[in-house]
């Protein structure tokens, strides 16, 4: 077993972050950052307003707004990742250990897992909604959270499948399992990472009902960061997730229904759930077989960027000719 990646992908959109690995301090600093961010996005929007209508800012201004909320973050890591990358180690983003089924057969399991899993935990979140909405200041909140959420999926569908299904996946798996999980990683036992990474990713979403589905999901996740490394794997969960219910929400027959329980009768709920239950834990088990490499999971550690230059020079000097 090699002790260090021998090179970093030049095809990696983040590779120049890898030698920032922040711990639980990092952690609570991204929140702050994250703040920070969305301060930064309504500035933005409300210059926007002195140009756009405001039905036009409710159409596109979260395609504007959105990755904004992740550039003081990114900003930071760049920075950060600059000055240790020249004597200290890092870790991959994005590693690609897959085990003998190989990444093709693992996207399918993948995206398999996704919609069973989105059977499986519907109804702890309808439980969720139906405890949070007992508090009449909570069931207020739901009726404006819902108002939100129109107004962020009212618009073209173009334009909220971006944000929601493209943008959502590639920055907050950025910061949740790139960042934060990574970072855990290394510094505690890898069940409470994942624990601990999966409640960030709830808490950033701020509000009680979103936030249980994203524990959850973000607990399979983490397990399929953690036995991967592939950051790829869960931004198209994140994707297949927020894609479908995007889709959902733009099919009028369905606008009716928040949750999957009230789309079909008790038996007909009971039996699709329990199917799911069983072939979520089957994907998982798939993934259990993928052997773990390192105390940190699969991914992969990569040297300070001298000793990167210092080998590859090493290796590619060609020893000189011999004198005729």
């Amino acid at each position: 077993m090699a002790l260090f990646a021998r090179k970093v992908n030049s095809y990696d959109l983040y590779s120049g972050h890898a030698w920032y690995v922040p711990g639980v301090k990092g952690m609570f600093g991204f929140l702050g950052w994250f703040i920070l961010g969305a301060l930064l996005g309504g500035l933005v929007q409300g210059i926007m307003g002195l140009f756009m209508s405001q039905q036009a800012i409710l159409d596109y201004g979260m395609i504007v707004v959105y990755p904004l909320q992740f550039l003081p973050a990114m900003v930071y890591v760049a920075g950060q990742s600059r000055k240790n990358m020249m004597f200290d180690p890092g870790y991959q983003l994005d590693s690609r250990h897959f085990g003998k089924y190989g990444m093709g057969v693992m996207i399918l399991v993948t995206i398999v897992m996704t919609f069973a899993s989105m059977f499986a935990f519907d109804l702890p979140n309808y439980w969720n909604l139906q405890l949070t909405n007992k508090s009449s200041i909570l069931a207020r909140a739901y009726e404006l959270f819902e108002e939100v959420m129109k107004q962020m999926t009212g618009g073209p569908l173009w334009a909220s499948f971006l944000t929601v299904a493209i943008f959502a996946p590639i920055f907050e798996e950025w910061l949740c399992r790139g960042m934060v999980l990574r970072g855990l990683l290394t510094r505690m036992k890898p069940a409470w990472a994942i624990v601990v990474s999966a409640l960030f990713f709830a808490v950033i979403h701020a509000n009680p009902w979103q936030a249980l589905n994203a524990f959850l999901i973000g607990l399979v996740m983490g397990y399929v960061y953690y036995k991967t490394g592939s950051l790829i794997l869960t931004m198209i969960i994140h994707f297949v997730n927020n894609g479908s219910a995007v889709i959902l929400s733009n099919i009028e027959s369905l606008k009716d229904y928040e949750y999957m329980i009230d789309m079909m009768d008790k038996g007909t709920y009971s039996a699709v759930v329990a199917v799911s239950v069983i072939i979520l834990a089957a994907c998982l088990w798939a993934f259990s077989r993928i052997p773990v490499e390192n105390p940190w999971g699969n991914i992969d550690r990569i040297p300070p960027a001298d000793e990167t230059v210092a080998t590859e020079a090493a290796v590619d000097e060609k020893p000189a000719a011999p004198a005729e």
